[in-house]
């Protein structure tokens, strides 16, 4: 058994997310840096699905460089994290809307005991991220006849 720490608004956070998803989406959040600035903090999508020998999660990532994410594995937990940077091509150009966020990102997930861990790869195309999380085969022990005394 794994401890997974809890996030009390956590299930009110997907709540609204599931009811209201097109119009407020993932909320992000602000993050303080050690210099004492702002920086925005999201969470990205992502979609968990399972095989008969794999888990897979994939997670929308778009323009965010491979080298800026760092995908860990601890006491049964996976964590993508990361930083999308916002880069200007021309000094001059005026924004008047900027629906994109920027800055920090973090997704953990907690996985089941029957995992490979020292198996697990990950692979980045057209902007999202795909963990491939093989499965251990679980050998199903078989019946003992013990005799009644």
């Amino acid at each position: 058994m794994r401890l997974v720490n809890w996030e009390p608004f956590g299930d009110v956070d997907l709540l609204f997310n599931r009811l209201m998803p097109s119009t407020f989406g993932r909320w992000p959040e602000m993050a303080f840096d050690i210099e004492g600035g702002k920086k925005v903090k999201f969470a990205p999508s992502a979609d968990i699905s399972e095989t008969n020998t794999e888990y897979v999660i994939r997670a929308e990532l778009p323009a965010v460089k491979k080298e800026d994410v760092k995908v860990t594995l601890e006491d049964g937990v996976i964590t993508v994290k990361g930083e999308r940077r916002q880069e200007f091509e021309d000094k001059s150009e005026k924004f008047h809307r900027m629906e994109r966020f920027y800055g920090m990102f973090e997704r953990s997930f907690a996985l089941p005991d029957n995992i490979k861990g020292d198996a697990i790869r990950c692979e980045s195309k057209d902007g999202v991220l795909t963990v491939h999380i093989p499965k251990m085969e679980l050998v199903q022990p078989k019946p003992t006849q013990i005799t009644v005394q």
